[in-house]
């Protein structure tokens, strides 16, 4: 949900800012006043792309920043600022830090649907036309679509071993006498996982085992021979024990030094157990070293990692292991192949079924929703139609798509195809409310929703909207009264003469008599007393 919005020298808006209601908002004003701007600023705000256009003449740079609640776990809001310079170069900001505009989109873009008449994407593209169905569907559709996303990368993973078993089973000649050499070659050093670590943190220990032990017993010596440091400290701590009979101080440096003597006793205890593990062994360093040159000429080899060198010597060992096996690990994989692939097939019959029965029930509320908006008897449908198996992708198994019939009677064809843009926006307008809250977005930007519309249709679109805005953060650009009166928010944008004269876009939240006038403006292009009067009395109808 927008917050806030402040936008600067973005076109002919020099300074401004909206605070949409949690409802409906809307934004009303003459033709080319610069609504326009104030939706390129959205469009900005929620991750798209840019354009040094939009750099309001004689301004460096134009600026949009706003404040958004992003669903529930977002109590303190996020901060987006967004800089664009007339030489085309921007700069994104997210609670203070950089960002790039993809993570903008990722994180903001996704709440906030611009739902212009020409920016229908998402109602018109196909590939979203089964997540809509899918939402309206609820658990049952989000569960089966797991089951059979699970199956199909199963499936694939199953065909894809499949096919180097296959690979493997048909290598020529050579490649087995590559094979053979390189199995032969890694088995006579026969090296084992982590072998190499081992000994290459052995080394320095072996190498230096005089030098180690000499330093541990003198290190012991100097602690616990004669005169040593627990001889010493011994001392003091009993000198300081007898004195403590007169200053009750004393005790407790008589106390940290005997934990002091426990502790180096201990370490002399331990160095003297060092000293005999360590032993300098020629052979012993010989073996170490002989052992280290072969692995790494191995690494060298077949690396640059050890684990690279096991798999290779596994690779070698199946090469062999199938042109020897008669086909028997081919057709192993295949069986499994074909056990994957019959639980998918049932986990798409499982996803088509729930599609298929939620199917009419999702076509028949929109339809509903479309007739409530004066479309005559225009409805929806919702077509399910299974692809052939190599088409099935992370979506489902089947195309869906949204269908529009323009009347009863006629032949649903592509919404995509056939419908208008006015069509078109009353068609998503009615999607958006029959998906109500199971629709991820929670900003719902309309432009020219209401193209073409008058009369009737205008109340029942107001109507629509205002229930639409139960469930979403709904802002509006229209020119409809109805609409406008319906609004918890109203927004006036004009165009007026600025410094220099220079057109300046201007943004004023109105109420009272303010709005009256701008209703009464918007009913028949004047504000006489008639007008005025209907304009209170549409207000008014709205607030009781």
């Amino acid at each position: 949900m927008i917050d806030e919005l402040h936008v600067r020298d973005v076109a002919l808006i020099r300074d401004a800012t909206i605070e949409p209601a949690t409802g409906l908002t809307v934004l009303t004003g003459e033709t080319g006043a610069g609504k326009t701007a104030l939706l390129s600023s959205i469009k900005l705000l929620v991750g798209e792309r840019s354009d040094a256009g939009m750099v309001r003449e004689g301004s460096a740079a134009l600026e949009v920043e706003g404040r958004l609640f992003l669903r529930g776990d977002d109590e303190d809001g996020t901060v987006v600022r967004r800089r664009v310079s007339t030489d085309g170069r921007g700069r994104v900001e997210l609670n203070g830090h950089m960002a790039s505009v993809r993570e903008l989109a990722d994180r903001v873009g996704s709440t906030v649907d611009l739902c212009g008449q020409h920016e229908h994407q998402r109602l018109l593209s196909v590939q979203t036309h089964a997540e809509m169905l899918d939402m309206w569907a609820g658990a049952p559709a989000a569960e089966a679509l797991e089951v059979y996303r699970d199956a199909l990368s199963a499936a694939g993973e199953a065909a894809a071993e499949l096919e180097r078993v296959r690979e493997m089973g048909r290598a020529t000649g050579e490649k087995l006498d590559e094979a053979a050499f390189v199995l032969r070659r890694i088995d006579e050093v026969d090296p084992r996982e982590g072998e190499l670590e081992e000994l290459e943190a052995q080394l320095p220990r072996v190498e230096h085992g005089e030098a180690l032990m000499s330093a541990a017993l003198g290190a012991r010596e100097r602690l616990a021979g004669d005169d040593g440091a627990c001889d010493a400290l011994g001392d003091a701590v009993r000198s300081l024990g007898d004195a403590a009979r007169f200053d009750e101080r004393l005790s407790g440096w008589a106390s940290t030094l005997e934990s002091a003597l426990l502790d180096i006793e201990d370490v002399a205890s331990e160095l003297r157990g060092y000293a005999d593990e360590v032993d300098f062994d020629p052979e012993e360093l010989d073996r170490v070293q002989t052992r280290l040159a072969a692995l790494e000429g191995l690494r060298r080899t077949y690396g640059p990692r050890m684990e690279d060198v096991l798999r290779r010597r596994e690779e070698a060992r199946e090469v062999i292991a199938a042109a020897n096996d008669g086909g028997e690990l081919e057709r192993r994989a295949a069986e499994e192949v074909e056990r994957r692939e019959a639980a998918l097939a049932e986990a798409a019959d499982a996803l088509d079924a729930v599609r298929r029965e939620a199917a009419p029930r999702l076509a028949a509320a929109v339809s509903e929703q479309m007739a409530f908006l004066e479309m005559g008897s225009a409805g929806l449908e919702v077509s399910i139609d299974r692809r052939p198996r190599a088409e099935w992708g992370s979506r489902g198994p089947s195309r869906v798509e949204l269908l529009y019939r323009p009347a009863a009677g006629l032949s649903a064809r592509p919404l995509r195809k056939i419908a208008s843009g006015g069509e078109v926006s009353r068609v998503m307008l009615a999607v958006k409310v029959v998906l109500g809250e199971s629709d991820a977005c929670e900003t719902l930007v309309f432009d020219e929703v209401d193209a073409g519309v008058g009369g009737a249709t205008a109340v029942a679109l107001a109507s629509v909207l205002a229930r639409l805005a139960k469930t979403h953060q709904v802002i509006v650009v229209t020119h409809l009264a109805q609409v406008a009166v319906a609004a918890e928010r109203h927004y006036l944008v004009e165009k007026r003469t600025g410094e220099g004269e220079v057109p300046e876009t201007t943004l004023t939240v109105i109420s009272g008599e303010e709005r009256v006038t701008e209703v009464a403006r918007m009913l028949s292009g004047d504000t006489g007393a008639a007008s005025r009067d209907l304009a209170r009395e549409m207000l008014s109808g709205r607030a009781s």
